[in-house]
């Protein structure tokens, strides 16, 4: 008979603060919720946040690793890993086709998927890997596989051959007789535009003229925009005309930092972003942790950004959402173990954002010290409707444990903006993965149940 009175051995966080254990679906959840897949953080590489991701999901209930991978891409916007999750359902015999199917929303996933799944050597498409595959490619017009059919090493016609799918009507026969052939019609986007040689300062200014740039083409070409010329007052013509529905709040940023004379109109773009939610009632306190792990690494090898930038973007979005927001930095010093705390001045925006991010040097840079910064806090605020914290969780305290942290608002969140292996928002603190604006639904959403129910 296997013995079950065993002593649990404390586990901690990176700093050395007491974590908390969890069970596998935690533990994959926090894992994948904020994960660029194979990219480094300031504890851990990308390849340990993939392989534990491949150890976890066998542990879990196929469905709720559904559920999650389904999560990560519609309400995260993440891409590379709610594929990851669906090539380990594959691997474990977990996989549902109709899931793949809705997990893939770009053609060019459809190959993405099928060179994540050969990564270790190529080998036979489980039956629910073809299904998803063919349901997938049911979705795509010809303007979509036509602007991700590239010379790659798995092109889409590799994959329309081996998941067999079967059109859903004759337009849709031809289209894909047409990828077979290489007889596609060239969509009209600015790669191609550009790529056929055409000037491309009058490219540009067609493409904004007749409104065929998306937002976050327009983002991301900005500094093209200002290199070659482009009429100014086009470009404001699209930002002010941009749908901002699927861009993440980051973006914002990241474009108002490579063409600063656009930020006004960006920055616009971002509130408008928020200008139709509802607010969530009553006082809200927000703590965002500044300590040098947060500032460590950028989120991915293409991006400038760290998860310190993520945590000021995603302040400024929860600042536009509530009714009465207070907003604190916090840090402070490892060798001492003593935390740095400020309330933040109240700004708005990209002001906002600046401000937060340069409080690291000036509160120490040490890691959060959650039990500290709570009774900090409430020396001063005494209560709150809702209290929301900021953090990678790499909690610096080795004296006291962060359980203990006083959570004295009537709702405590804890939002966590690491991938990393252990963690200390949990207990009495309502936890959340992710850094996209569905965290802020997220805690909508509770509310509005605790609401419900009283």
């Amino acid at each position: 008979m296997a013995r079950i009175n065993k002593k649990v051995e404390p586990i901690y966080t990176h700093e050395g603060a007491k974590a908390q254990h969890l069970n596998p679906e935690l533990q994959l959840r926090r894992s994948v919720m904020s994960c660029m897949l194979w990219e480094k953080e300031f504890y851990e590489d990308g390849q340990t946040i993939a392989d534990r991701i491949k150890e976890l999901v066998p542990k879990v209930d196929k469905d709720k690793v559904s559920a999650m991978a389904i999560e990560a891409r519609e309400k995260m916007k993440l891409r590379h890993v709610p594929l990851l999750l669906c090539r380990e359902m594959a691997r474990n015999g977990m996989l549902d086709g109709n899931v793949l199917a809705r997990v893939i929303q770009r053609a060019d996933e459809l190959s993405e998927f099928l060179s994540m799944y050969w990564l270790e050597g190529k080998q036979p498409l489980a039956a629910q890997v073809k299904k998803g595959l063919a349901l997938a490619f049911q979705k795509f017009d010809e303007y979509a596989i036509s602007k991700y059919n590239r010379d790659n090493a798995v092109k889409l016609r590799d994959v329309l051959f081996l998941c067999h799918a079967k059109p859903i009507n004759n337009v849709q026969e031809a289209l894909w007789k047409k990828l077979i052939d290489g007889t596609l019609t060239p969509p009209d986007t600015w790669e191609v535009g550009l790529s056929s040689g055409a000037d491309k300062k009058a490219t540009w200014e067609r493409l904004l003229s007749e409104n065929k740039l998306g937002g976050m083409a327009l983002l991301r070409n900005l500094r093209n925009f200002k290199d070659h010329g482009v009429d100014e007052d086009l470009v404001i013509q699209g930002l002010e005309s941009m749908k901002v529905g699927r861009i993440l709040p980051f973006r914002f940023l990241v474009a108002a930092k490579h063409v600063p004379r656009f930020e006004p109109y960006i920055e616009d773009a971002f509130f408008r972003c928020c200008s139709n939610q509802p607010k969530l009632p009553g006082k809200t306190i927000l703590i965002v942790d500044v300590s040098g792990s947060m500032y460590g690494s950028p989120i991915s090898k293409y991006s400038a950004l760290d998860r310190a930038n993520v945590a000021c973007c995603l302040s400024t979005l929860i600042r536009e959402l509530c009714e009465k927001p207070i907003i604190y930095a916090t840090a402070g010093n490892d060798g001492r173990r003593i935390h740095a705390t400020q309330e933040v001045p109240a700004r708005r925006g990209f002001a906002l954002c600046d401000t937060v991010y340069g409080l690291c040097n000036p509160l120490g840079g040490g890691g959060i010290f959650l039990k500290q910064v709570m009774a900090y806090v409430k020396n001063f605020e005494k209560s709150a409707d809702r209290i929301i914290v900021i953090t990678d969780e790499q909690d610096c305290d080795v004296d006291t444990s962060p359980l203990s942290a006083d959570t004295f608002g009537t709702t405590n969140y804890l939002i966590n903006v690491g991938s990393n292996k252990n963690g200390i928002g949990y207990g009495k603190w309502t936890h959340i993965d992710g850094w996209s604006e569905a965290v802020i639904d997220y805690i909508m959403e509770y509310e509005r149940g605790l609401s419900d129910l009283q």
